[in-house]
């Protein structure tokens, strides 16, 4: 039997403390790359200067350690745990939530989440999106995203039937972002999940929001629904903060599982121009 390797839950709860504040605070470098490549591309004077002021958003943020955004989101975090990991301490749960709670207190972040029918907010903003994945080795990957809602509220899930193919996959990810029009404070990044269940989709989804904008999936196939798509949603000419234009997105990630033979699911998770996450590892 391979030798356990112990990690204490406030180990995590310390890194993920740290890895809240940093997000809140800071759009990713693929992000601010990406803003930058959109002002050089666009062609539109108003969407130029809109992309200029997201990105001078960015720089006062970081310098000042300001929220970017006033949507600091669900927290959603995402624990890989290799399988010669013991976890001793407190529960795991337990522990991301006090972490939540003590850096969104500390960050000034806006708290917003709320019991779903009586509109009362928790008042700290747990608890947290939890998931956890079994993984080999004896380490554990901690993923972050603060996941704003103007966005999330754009997504949508197709159950698709295994005719539709890739141009079904095409023409969902279009039409998502066709009726999200400006609403979800573009250009956006758009996730893609495709295959699994109803729900495995939708977390691919989330899982391909933290992939570095721009970097295309390692399946040629996959990647070629990637730059597809981007060239579509892009043509819909929606534009930044929907002001019309040449760039309407910043990239397109997809992440792929097996499905059913009668199925072809396929989940849109639409983020705004604010991609902010953070991965790090125990």
């Amino acid at each position: 039997m391979e030798n356990m390797r112990e990690i204490d839950t406030k180990e995590i709860g310390g890194k993920l403390y740290a890895m809240i504040l940093k997000a809140g605070r800071n759009l990713t470098p693929s992000c601010v790359a990406a803003l930058q490549a959109a002002k050089q591309k666009e062609s539109r004077p108003l969407c130029k200067t809109a992309l200029g002021v997201c990105l001078e958003n960015g720089k006062i943020a970081a310098r000042e350690n300001m929220p970017v955004c006033q949507d600091t989101g669900l927290a959603v975090v995402i624990l890989e745990i290799g399988q010669n990991v013991r976890l001793t301490g407190a529960p795991l749960a337990d522990e991301v939530n006090a972490a939540v709670r003590r850096a969104y207190q500390d960050g000034c972040f806006r708290k917003s989440c709320c019991d779903p029918l009586t509109r009362e907010n928790t008042g700290d903003n747990t608890p947290a999106v939890l998931y956890t994945e079994l993984t080999a080795g004896d380490g554990v990957k901690i993923s972050f995203l603060p996941k704003g809602f103007g966005s999330e509220n754009m997504s949508r899930i197709f159950m698709l039937t295994p005719a539709r193919g890739t141009e079904g996959i095409l023409e969902s990810i279009e039409e998502t972002v066709r009726l999200a029009g400006g609403r979800p404070c573009p250009p956006v990044y758009v996730g893609v999940g495709i295959g699994g269940t109803f729900d495995k989709c939708a977390y691919l989804a989330k899982k391909a929001l933290l992939r570095p904008v721009g970097e295309h999936h390692p399946r040629a196939d996959v990647a070629d629904i990637e730059k597809k798509a981007l060239e579509r949603v892009n043509a819909l000419r929606i534009g930044a903060q929907g002001f019309g234009g040449d760039v309407t997105a910043l990239g397109v990630s997809c992440e792929i599982a097996p499905t059913h033979i009668a199925g072809l699911p396929v989940a849109v998770n639409v983020q705004c121009h604010c991609v902010r996450c953070e991965e790090e590892r125990l």
